[in-house]
């Protein structure tokens, strides 16, 4: 579940990228967001989908495992406090729905959680 979220993110990121910044100039429209947060959130979904990754690839590292949670958690908790806190989004779909996979994906890792504690069989230990 975390690779196929981090596909996305990084598809998010580039299409978020260039669009927007081509369709403002096209309509003559300023964006309240500068280039500089526009690169740091960037660059932050960059980082998580990373680490999002490396979990998908070493899902019994636990240390990982907690990082990758604790990067669900906080893009909830921003996206939640942009819209309910600062009131600086509107509940449409470009907020609903990293809102609604960071929320899944949190319930998921957190029922995964207990099956991490069990440590995986090596292949020796099955051949014996």
């Amino acid at each position: 579940m975390a690779q196929v979220d981090s596909s996305l993110e990084l598809f998010w990121i580039f299409a978020a990228a260039a669009l927007p910044a081509a369709a403002a100039a096209q309509l003559g429209v300023r964006s309240p967001v500068n280039g500089l947060q526009a690169r740091t959130f960037g660059i932050w979904t960059l980082l998580s989908s990373v680490i999002r990754c490396l979990c998908a690839i070493d899902i019994h590292n636990k240390t990982l495992y907690h990082i990758t949670l604790w990067t669900f958690l906080l893009a909830l908790g921003h996206f939640l406090s942009e819209l309910f806190v600062f009131g600086t989004a509107a509940p449409t779909i470009g907020v609903l729905a990293p809102l609604m996979v960071a929320s899944f994906s949190i319930l998921g890792m957190l029922v995964g959680l207990r099956y991490l504690e069990v440590e995986p069989v090596s292949r020796q230990k099955k051949r014996n």
